[in-house]
C-alpha cells in the first residue's frame, strides 16, 4: 500500500525525527512499556524516578522487592496495584527465562519471543510489540489507538479491525526496518496528540489533511 510511505513522508518532514522511545537502558524502556499502558507519558516518568530514587530499576530489584513496596513506587503511573502484579509477572518470566538477561532475550526468534510476552499476564500485543520494537530491536510494528484512528478516519481500515489486521497492513507494505518501524510509530503519536484527537480532530493545518477522503468531510 504506496499510501503508507506516503504517510511516513509527510509526517516525517513535518515533525522531524521523534527519538523515540524514552528511556536510559532497553531494561527500563521494556519496564516503561509495562507502565504506560492507560496513562500518559509524564506519569510513567515519575514512577520511573521513584524507581531510580530508591535504586530499584534493576531486574533483581524489581524481581524480589514486595509487591506492595513495588506498588507504591509506581502509584504515579496510576492502576498501581494492576501494573505492580504484571511487573511481578514479566520479572518471574524475565529472571526465570532468560536469566534476568535482555541479551538472551534478544538471541530468541522474534515470533517465540512475541508468544512468551504475550503468556504473562497482563501483557497484551500493544505492549508485548513495544518491548520488542524498543527494548529489543525486533522489527515488529507496534500499533496503537492514536494509529488506528489516524488510518480509519483516511479510509484505509476500519478502527475495529483486529490489532493483527492493521500490523499486517504495515510489515506486508514496508520494508522491515527497526529504525523505520520506530519513527513511525512515533509520528503516529506526534500527529494524534497534535491533530488527530480522539473527540474532536483539528484538520486545518495537519499534514495529513491533502490525503483525507472526501467522504470524511461530509459526515
Amino acid at each position: 500500500m504506496r499510501i503508507l510511505s506516503d504517510i511516513y513522508r509527510r509526517l516525517f518532514s513535518f515533525f522531524g525525527p521523534q527519538h523515540w522511545w524514552p528511556g536510559d537502558t532497553p531494561f527500563e524502556i521494556a519496564v516503561g512499556a509495562i507502565l504506560t499502558q492507560n496513562t500518559n507519558w509524564g506519569n510513567v516518568e515519575k514512577a520511573i524516578q521513584n524507581l531510580k530514587k530508591y535504586q530499584a530499576l534493576t531486574p533483581q530489584a524489581l524481581h524480589t522487592m514486595s509487591l506492595q513496596k513495588l506498588a507504591e513506587l509506581i502509584r504515579p503511573a496510576g492502576y498501581y496495584n494492576i501494573k505492580a502484579n504484571r511487573l511481578k509477572s514479566f520479572m518471574q518470566c524475565f529472571m526465570n527465562d532468560f536469566h534476568g538477561s535482555l541479551e538472551k532475550m534478544q538471541h530468541k526468534d522474534t515470533a517465540s519471543l512475541r508468544e512468551t510476552l504475550l503468556s504473562v499476564n497482563g501483557i497484551g500485543p500493544e505492549t508485548a510489540d513495544s518491548i520488542l520494537l524498543y527494548a529489543l530491536g525486533k522489527p515488529v510494528f507496534v500499533i496503537d489507538a492514536y494509529t488506528k484512528r489516524v488510518l480509519a478516519r483516511h479510509g484505509l481500515i476500519e478502527y475495529e479491525r483486529p490489532y493483527n489486521e492493521f500490523q499486517r497492513l504495515f510489515e506486508g507494505s514496508l520494508k522491515r526496518d527497526v529504525a523505520l518501524y520506530n519513527e513511525y510509530h512515533a509520528l503516529f503519536v506526534k500527529v494524534g496528540k497534535t491533530y488527530c484527537n480522539k473527540q474532536k480532530p483539528q484538520c486545518e493545518g495537519c499534514p495529513l489533511y491533502p490525503l483525507m477522503p472526501e467522504y470524511f468531510g461530509k459526515q
